[in-house]
């Protein structure tokens, strides 16, 4: 039977709930399964070296990972201690009162100072902009490019760029750029394409990508605090960013109408493409030649800037909660405390894993560490994410939807779009009780 107790712990001054078996010498930590859940196996060994306390990361397929983490959840099951969550999972998650609250946690460690304020507000932050905290950011991830090097700095390339465009040829700091850049190396007579970008309207594809067009075009998807979306995700800035994504679309290898992390590092490793959008988390493969036979002629840029100068990237990656039914929540604060100090984020980095801790992203030695390592610490301050609320995944579905059909087959307008769109994110925020 379950006890609980409130006051402040020793050592960490925060009050929470623990069992009379908190000091249970084990944790398990649930993730998918993924090399970044194999480095903090590697990482979370050192933490029983040091304390005595085994901490086991249990895997499971990406394709059930949402379902089986709820479904234990949803039986208030003690199975997990912790579990490295999507940031969506946050609304459905804390609501049902499967987290435990860090906000206490979060100042009291001063974790908004440690990690990427950014992060912070999109992994742990829920609902927005209220100052409550459900995890900690675990595994960033953002979406950024890739490029062939080879092509850029060919002489020729450069010579031709310049003339038509005006300017030299380099990797983009401005969706303008990106853009011109994308027509020009666009070339189906030869079998080379300007650029890949993600298409797909499976879950989250579609709008990972859109979703880089209007941060940096200064375009919102709403009001996270209020949920008006009318006027913000139909904004005269969001139609011309996706007027700008459907126009990339143009310009990418044929059939590319369901493209995702996949097929865009293909278009990288099989010369399809000069510049490749993906997440960060999929970059590693670019840079061994074992799987990129172009290796030595990969380079990453940071997605640019829109037409006012905002820069901003659609959030990845996965931030690290405590589960409310956990009989070792005492323990688990203690590996929280452990886990954010800036040398295990430290070794946490060089193990393969993304920090979100800014002391390490700010470093030269973490930026010149691999060839993407430093537009990923400038990415992960200039993150935004989607909605993180319950019903997100109908969101999702609208979104799909109404955008597809416009991105890859040029239906109706992207004003059109838009105003369609901003209609059913507004009934459904009705629907839910979250919208008068």
């Amino acid at each position: 039977m379950r006890k609980k107790l409130t006051g402040i712990l020793a050592g960490i001054g925060l009050s929470l709930a623990y069992s009379t078996s908190a000091f249970a010498q084990e944790l398990t930590i649930f993730w998918a399964e993924w090399d970044p859940a194999n480095y903090l196996q590697e990482l979370v060994n050192q933490y029983e070296a040091e304390t005595g306390v085994k901490v086991t990361v249990e895997t499971t397929p990406w394709s059930d990972f949402q379902t089986k983490a709820f479904t234990e959840f949803n039986a208030k099951g003690s199975a997990y201690d912790m579990v490295v969550g999507d940031s969506q999972w946050l609304g459905a998650a804390s609501e049902a009162g499967h987290y435990v609250d860090l906000t206490q946690f979060v100042k009291d460690n001063k974790v908004l100072d440690t990690m990427a304020p950014a992060t912070v507000k999109f992994y742990s932050e829920y609902p927005g902009n209220s100052g409550k905290y459900w995890s900690i950011p675990t595994e960033g991830d953002a979406v950024g490019w890739s490029y062939r090097k080879d092509w850029f700095e060919d002489p020729k390339e450069m010579e031709a760029f310049k003339a038509k465009y005006g300017y030299d040829l380099a990797p983009p700091k401005t969706w303008k750029e990106l853009t011109d850049i994308a027509e020009f190396f666009h070339r189906p007579d030869q079998k080379r394409y300007g650029i890949a970008v993600y298409t797909q309207n499976q879950y989250d594809g579609m709008a990972m990508g859109v979703e880089n067009a209007l941060f940096s075009y200064g375009a919102e998807l709403g009001d996270f605090s209020t949920y008006q979306v009318e006027g913000i995700v139909n904004s005269d800035k969001a139609v011309a960013a996706l007027e700008n994504y459907r126009k990339l679309v143009e310009f990418t290898p044929p059939g590319w109408t369901n493209a995702f992390f996949v097929e865009n590092n293909q278009a990288i490793t099989e010369n399809l493409a000069a510049m490749s959008m993906n997440y960060f988390a999929f970059f590693p493969a670019l840079v061994n030649e074992a799987s990129n036979p172009n290796a030595k002629s990969t380079g990453f840029f940071a997605n640019p800037a829109g037409p006012g100068g905002d820069q901003f990237a659609a959030l990845g990656g996965q931030g690290i909660s405590i589960v409310s039914y956990s009989q070792n929540q005492e323990e688990a604060f203690k590996f929280l405390q452990w886990f954010i100090k800036d040398e295990t984020q430290k070794k946490w980095a060089e193990l393969g894993g993304y920090t979100c801790n800014k002391a390490v992203l700010e470093s030269a030695e973490f930026q010149n560490a691999t060839p993407y390592n430093k537009a990923f610490y400038e990415t992960m301050f200039k993150v935004k994410d989607f909605w993180a609320v319950p019903e997100y995944a109908e969101l999702l579905t609208q979104l799909n939807q109404r955008v597809y059909p416009y991105i890859v087959n040029g239906e109706g307008t992207a004003k059109e779009t838009l105003d369609a769109l901003a209609a059913d994110w507004t009934g459904t925020f009705k629907k839910y009780g979250r919208l008068k």
